[in-house]
């Protein structure tokens, strides 16, 4: 897939998400996650997940990220990356891509960040990218999916 990000907002993005990871809060599961939204600004959003106790109280660092983005105004973006202490690229779960779905084309490159980034050149074919990042998008990672234009369709009475 041929990335619409360039080889600086790449950067910015998977640093972004490795030092949204360091805030992390997660005492119960032990698996941080750190999540950086690129804006159409060219800013970069932070998120991290969030734990409680009470676990459905729990927040991912792809809502976080978003969240934090919205309520400052921020509604447009041209790129995600995601980070776990896992060595291989791990996929937004199914609540977070549907709330990245709210605010995110559906051809936006999202990068799944391996935790030991940067891992050696990749087999050709693999899926894989430079540093072992899988880059995908949100069309492919939520196909068929309903989005707020769904809402403006004509209804039977």
């Amino acid at each position: 897939m041929a990335s619409t990000l360039n080889a600086e907002e790449r950067t910015k993005l998977i640093e972004g998400a490795f030092e949204a990871k360091k805030y992390s809060y997660s005492p119960y599961s032990k698996f941080p996650v750190g999540a950086a939204l690129l804006a159409n600004d060219g800013s970069i959003i932070k998120g991290a997940n969030v734990e409680n106790a009470s676990y459905g109280g729990t927040i991912c660092a792809e809502r976080t990220a978003i969240v934090k983005a919205v309520s400052e105004g921020i509604r447009e973006f041209i790129g995600l990356a995601v980070v776990t202490n896992v060595s291989s690229a791990i996929s937004p779960c199914g609540i977070c891509r549907q709330v990245i779905r709210e605010f995110c084309p559906l051809d936006m490159p999202i990068l799944l960040v391996p935790g030991d980034y940067p891992q050696p050149p990749p087999a050709p074919d693999s899926g894989y990218g430079e540093g072992g990042v899988k880059e995908t998008t949100l069309g492919i990672l939520l196909p068929d999916s309903f989005g707020p234009e769904h809402l403006e369709l004509p209804r039977k009475s």
